[in-house]
């Protein structure tokens, strides 16, 4: 079973060596020519990625035979075969099977995730000969044109030399904010495009690009700490290994020299009496109580990367999860409209601008997406600007001319500093209390921008979203409350609407809930953590 596992990979082609080859700045729309890509891969300045850090096949039989434990029973072993007892290594059995469980678990997830890396290598588009072409990430070349849009993450360091995009860098720099990219402005490698479109010279490919730079870091870290009960249970034998060596010199010295047993069955009788006293049945028993969690897990289609998580994950005591994807569908569907002043825009004339605004916005999330099929009429106006919305400022906007500026977002944010929204405000509670997501559409007299909006605006219409609830979601968290585990929802929406689902999906507190914009400091969060169930309205940077 394990030869399978030892069989080495097909050894990839290695890397040529670079050849200086001076950079080029292509036209957008053009590229990159055949003859240009050709002498960039055959001069080493393609974009094949590093390496992740990863265990080798070497790496985790040493790891699993060069213990501690298998190090005092080899020891002990080797006084057996030194007065040639054959028959007397039987002890050894355990040790063998622990070992062997550890390295072909190890090796069967290595072999799982390097699978996984090679099914999900990312496919790119990129302009060559003035042609938009499909290949894979690790074709790309230095000065490639590559056309990124919504979902697209950038596979290497780029500069964006035409359109305009919104750019989260939160897995390569930790600031969860979405930022505006303009021609001239760079792109970091491992940043996932959150809306817009572009396209971008690759400046730096391969070793050379950021998230390589992070990898080739990450390979310097130690390795994971050991479970504590594994810790525990190591450390116990060390301090039975350190007992056992001055009592094993007593036992041999009273076996020889006092009762006047030869040297063989002194030694014999010695390593039998500290085999004993050596708890090596339960490193087994451990081993085999991971082993069967795992085999659970697997039937649930569980990947374990290590069997010592299993620990972890009983040890888990609180879950924070979203709201959307989460506890509901993600798809979501617009129930209905209401409008605001039906005296002045009636339900048709909502259903015309929402078509318009809906028309010039691109299809980059779920709530765009669900519009876009409620409001299907024919687009009447083209836009002269447009504001993508963002999970950070929670609303966006379309303008069609100087003095036609619509708004779309989160009804307390777009109101926040409006006088009279006392009456649009009570109509978004009672909707939000029966779990609706709740937008605002609003007439704006200011211009578009990042800032919270503060110039005078009109309240035209709230637009009713739901998300139904997985089916599943229930008896899940039904399982988690009598396992003792507490469930956290933290989701960017109102958080009354938050709650209201998370009641209906059987979550324990979900009547304890925060707006995450209340929680200033440190202190209020902790309070907030301890006391709610529920924290709604959460920016990127708080989750």
């Amino acid at each position: 079973m394990a030869a399978s596992f030892l069989k080495r990979k097909p050894k990839e082609p290695e890397r040529p060596q670079r050849v200086e080859i001076p950079a080029v700045e292509a036209d957008p729309e053009l590229g990159l020519t055949g003859e240009q890509v050709h002498e960039r891969l055959a001069g080493g300045w393609d974009n094949r990625p590093v390496e992740p850090p990863g265990a080798t096949v070497q790496q985790i039989i040493v790891k699993n035979v060069c213990t501690y434990f298998n190090f005092l029973f080899f020891l002990l072993a080797g006084c057996v075969i030194a007065v040639r007892q054959w028959l007397n290594l039987t002890f050894l059995g355990p040790v063998f099977c622990n070992m062997f469980i550890g390295i072909v678990q190890d090796l069967r997830v290595k072999k799982k995730v390097d699978n996984l890396r090679i099914m999900s290598a990312p496919k790119c588009r990129a302009v060559r000969d003035g042609q938009i072409v499909q290949t894979e990430a690790a074709a790309l070349v230095r000065d490639d044109i590559a056309v990124f849009g919504p979902g697209d993450q950038i596979p290497a360091d780029a500069v964006v030399a035409a359109g305009e995009c919104r750019v989260n860098e939160a897995l390569v720099t930790g600031e969860a904010d979405e930022i505006v990219k303009h021609p001239g402005d760079a792109l970091l490698s491992g940043s996932f495009v959150v809306s817009g479109s572009c396209r971008a010279r690759l400046t730096k490919v391969g070793a050379d690009s950021f998230v390589s730079r992070l990898t080739i870091e990450a390979r310097q870290t130690g390795s994971q700490p050991q479970s504590e009960m594994m810790r525990s249970l190591t450390s116990l034998i060390k301090w039975i290994g350190f007992l056992v060596i001055p009592l094993g010199v007593l036992m041999f010295i009273k076996e020889y020299h006092w009762i006047g047993r030869d040297a063989v069955t002194s030694v014999v009788s010695t390593v039998g009496s500290i085999v004993g006293m050596i708890p090596e049945g339960l490193y087994l028993l451990t081993s085999l109580a991971l082993v069967a969690s795992i085999i659970r897990l697997a039937g649930r289609r569980t990947l374990v990367h290590d069997m010592d998580c299993i620990e972890t994950l009983a040890r888990v005591d609180t879950l924070c999860v979203d709201k959307t994807g989460t506890i509901t569908e993600p798809a979501m569907i617009v129930d209905d409209i209401v409008p605001l002043v039906p005296d002045r825009f009636c339900e048709d004339d909502i259903r015309s601008i929402m078509a318009d605004y809906v028309s010039a916005m691109q299809s980059d999330n779920d709530t765009m997406i669900a519009l876009k099929q409620y409001f299907d009429g024919t687009a009447r106006r083209v836009a002269q600007q447009t504001l993508p919305f963002s999970s950070a400022k929670k609303y966006g906007g379309v303008q069609f001319h100087s003095d036609e500026v619509y708004l779309l977002g989160a009804p307390d944010i777009l109101l926040a500093s409006q006088p009279d929204a006392a009456d649009a405000l009570r109509q978004v509670e009672e909707f939000s209390a029966k779990g609706c997501r709740v937008l605002l559409l609003g007439l704006y007299e200011g211009g578009l921008n990042d800032d919270a909006p503060t110039a005078p605006l009109l309240p035209l219409s709230l637009v009713l979203l739901s998300n139904k609830i997985r089916e599943a979601a229930p008896d899940t968290f039904a399982y988690f409350a009598r396992q003792g585990v507490a469930v956290k929802v933290i989701s960017g929406d109102n958080a009354l609407t938050v709650s209201e689902v998370a009641r209906r999906a059987g979550i324990e507190g979900a009547e304890n809930y925060v707006d995450a914009r209340t929680l200033q400091t440190e202190n209020q969060l902790a309070q907030a953590a301890e006391r709610c169930t529920v924290f709604g309205r959460v920016t990127p940077d708080q989750k």
